[in-house]
């Protein structure tokens, strides 16, 4: 396998962002939804305008994996009041780890996560946090294993269905 770099996105990747977040959100998560549902949330989540508006959210911060020239995943993180819930000065929040499909197994994930604990510590924050589908084992799986442990939980709501994600948070030393 080549090997994976990743660089922070600018200002000019919001192509690149929304087309990675409707593909690997798409890979991810159709299956278990409703196809009018999942339009529904992919062109409310990842319009053009609203990627670049977050890309330009100095609380927000991107992360972009290549193989070579081509984009395999990407990483979303929030601080302040970017963060989607607890908005704790002293936390930083993951809101997206997304690769795609034909990267899984590849360390792809593994690479976005080290640069999200790079990130936390560089701004000194005392620990991380996330929400992750109670249904999605392969992502509960990947972040216990880097040690999160729940403890909370909140309705992610997709279309008429409201699931449940497990809130996840790593302390931090």
């Amino acid at each position: 396998m080549t090997s994976i770099i990743i660089n922070k996105a600018l200002s000019e990747d919001v192509e690149i962002i929304r087309d990675l977040g409707i593909q690997t959100f798409s890979e991810t998560f159709a299956k278990d939804n409703s196809a009018e549902a999942m339009k529904k949330y992919l062109e409310e989540s990842f319009n053009a305008e609203k990627v670049k508006s977050e890309l330009n959210n100095p609380d927000s911060h991107f992360y972009i994996a290549w193989e070579e020239d081509n984009p395999v995943g990407y990483l979303k993180m929030n601080t302040g009041n970017a963060q989607t819930e607890l908005q704790d000065e002293t936390s930083l929040e993951i809101e997206r780890i997304y690769v795609k499909k034909s990267h899984h197994g590849k360390k792809v994930g593994q690479l976005l996560y080290d640069q999200a604990l790079e990130t936390a510590q560089s701004f000194k924050k005392a620990y991380l946090w996330l929400g992750v589908w109670e249904e999605n084992l392969r992502a509960l799986n990947f972040y216990r294993k880097n040690g999160f442990i729940e403890f909370d939980k909140h309705i992610f709501r997709l279309g008429e269905e409201e699931q449940t994600d497990l809130m996840m948070k790593k302390m931090l030393d």
